[in-house]
């Protein structure tokens, strides 16, 4: 995200919110997807659970990702 917003603090409280909202769910994608690929000595994990939570956080990634595109859009036409 550093690429798209280079050393600067976005002004927008919307865009800080969107970016936040990015971050933290592709963290959580990242750990979910890791959940689906258990160590072998521990249980397997609940599939339909960790599909769910996947499903949610690649939801929420594309919910940013949409809400970034329109705050730049509205902001670039003004």
């Amino acid at each position: 995200f550093s690429s798209v917003f280079p050393s600067q603090k976005p002004k927008s409280e919307l865009v800080r919110t969107s970016l936040r909202l990015l971050t933290s769910s592709a963290y959580r994608l990242q750990s979910e997807c890791r959940k689906a690929l258990p160590a072998e000595p521990s249980p397997a994990p609940d599939i339909q659970l960790v599909t769910q939570q996947v499903i949610q956080c690649a939801y929420d990634i594309a919910k940013a990702a949409k809400q970034l595109v329109t705050i730049t859009t509205k902001e670039n036409n003004n």
